[in-house]
């Protein structure tokens, strides 16, 4: 078989020198020799370093030293005596220094492009503390990519890589804990909380954040959980959901009643539209919690709004839990914003 099927031109030359020097037992020919083969192995370096550039022909490579910005942004925020406070972490990365950590363990275990590796010159690239604070930036402040390039040392092509590989991590991992249905526990609670409120077989309520998606809210339609209650001596098999006027007239939204007249409608009225404030208050904090989810989006493809969108609820699903006292209450929400 012959394995020098993929050698170009110029091997085949070096490859006849050296068979024809081979055969001469010169010093001068054995020091050409040497000489070959050092220059073709330089060659091969040459070749495989252009096959695996992904820098642009043309464009100026910027030193932006990765390990400076990792040591100065692991003294501000990550050192035992960290620069800045942990309310001030929590302002700034919208979550505690352990939920941090616990997120940083998670994502290194499940796609190494969050491990910090060397290149082939032995050099440390960038760790995940520079990718993780670089997206965690642009969804506190809803910024630009390359806005993160200052101070995390992160280019804007690498801060929206590491965005998106950041977003599907988390949904990939925390989707079946803190993006699931209610189960049959989580809807006998509602039931309960909402009954109290004077509202039997309310599952909550519903409301839009203008993030446009085509399939809402049609791909909703029978996709209630079964359930089973009974008001005033009716049964009913599906939960209602609390609604504004723009929904559509089904039977599971209870909406408001516009112009109430008699004193029971505007009691119903009252009550309604104050219950309702739960969801608003909810995409409220959430929108106040991650800026990139207020603003116009500024990604196009709907796969990464998607994993956005939810990689920012699971999020605030998973700070919730973490800030939660032993008596439910949960910290303020003091945000640093953009001007």
């Amino acid at each position: 078989m012959d394995h020098n099927y993929h050698l170009k031109p110029h091997d085949y030359q070096m490859r006849e020198m050296e068979m024809a020097l081979l055969e001469s037992d010169s010093d001068d020919d054995i020091e050409i020799l040497s000489i070959l083969a050092m220059e073709d192995e330089r060659l091969k370096r040459e070749r495989a370093s252009t096959l695996h550039r992904g820098s642009i022909v043309g464009r100026k490579v910027i030193k932006r030293n990765y390990l400076q910005g990792e040591e100065r942004l692991f003294r501000d925020y990550f050192a035992d005596s960290p620069v800045f406070p942990s309310y001030i972490f929590r302002r700034r990365f919208r979550m505690s220094r352990p939920l941090f950590f616990r997120l940083q363990s998670a994502l290194e275990a499940y796609d190494p492009y969050f491990i910090q590796k060397r290149n082939v010159a032995g050099t440390l690239g960038l760790s995940s503390l520079q990718k993780m604070t670089a997206t965690l930036r642009i969804f506190a402040y809803g910024v630009a990519a390359d806005s993160t390039d200052e101070y995390v040392r992160l280019g804007e092509s690498t801060a929206v890589e590491s965005l998106k590989k950041f977003v599907k991590v988390v949904v990939n991992i925390f989707s079946e804990e803190y993006l699931r249905p209610p189960n049959s526990n989580d809807i006998a609670r509602l039931f309960a909380v909402n009954e109290k409120r004077g509202f039997p077989g309310m599952l909550g309520s519903i409301d839009c954040m203008h993030w446009k998606w085509k399939n809402c809210p049609t791909a909703w339609k029978g996709r209630a959980p079964p359930v089973n209650y009974s008001i005033n001596g009716h049964d009913y098999t599906i939960g209602c959901y609390l609604a504004d006027g723009i929904y559509p007239q089904w039977s599971t939204f209870v909406k408001t009643i516009s112009t109430p007249v008699e004193a029971k409608k505007k009691h119903f009225a009252r009550v309604q539209e104050a219950c309702r404030k739960d969801v608003e208050c909810a995409f409220g904090i959430l929108q106040a919690r991650f800026s990139i989810v207020h603003g116009p989006a500024r990604f196009w493809d709907e796969a990464t709004l998607n994993d956005i969108m939810k990689a920012c609820i699971i999020l605030h699903n998973m700070i919730i839990e973490d800030e939660r006292d032993s008596n439910g209450v949960q910290q303020d929400d003091d945000y640093e914003q953009v001007p």
